[in-house]
């Protein structure tokens, strides 16, 4: 039995931190910001890369087993890779960038380990 509520829960989430991160970007002017070129193109990528992880709180809940196991294993290596160069990239900046580069590194690791030990469910495709 599909639980309605947590799929509503889950898109409301989405929509929620969809709005949120549009909202931040809205703080930005193109132009250099800590010696980062910002570019309306750089905010779209940002865009972009930010959606897929808002997209797999919904995803993580409705899709089938092996398809939800694929995708949180491949997005959560994307990940692994992205947080690990964030990380790299971050050393020398303010203890808080590291901090939640360690962070994000983590959460990412985690997904791909949980994801690669799921059992096999014999009930779902």
């Amino acid at each position: 039995m599909e639980d309605v509520k947590i799929k509503l829960s889950a898109l409301w989430v989405a929509h929620m931190l969809s709005t949120t991160y549009a909202d931040v970007l809205r703080l930005y002017d193109p132009g250099e910001v800590g010696g980062m070129q910002i570019t309306h193109e750089f905010m779209l990528v940002s865009a972009i890369t930010m959606v897929i992880p808002i997209f797999m709180v919904f995803l993580s809940l409705t899709l089938k087993y092996r398809a939800n196991r694929w995708a949180n294993m491949s997005v959560g290596i994307f990940w692994v890779g992205y947080d690990l160069l964030f990380l790299i990239s971050s050393m020398a900046s303010p203890a808080f960038e590291i901090f939640l580069g360690i962070v994000y590194l983590m959460f990412a690791a985690l997904i791909v380990w949980h994801a690669w030990k799921w059992p096999k469910q014999e009930s779902q495709p």
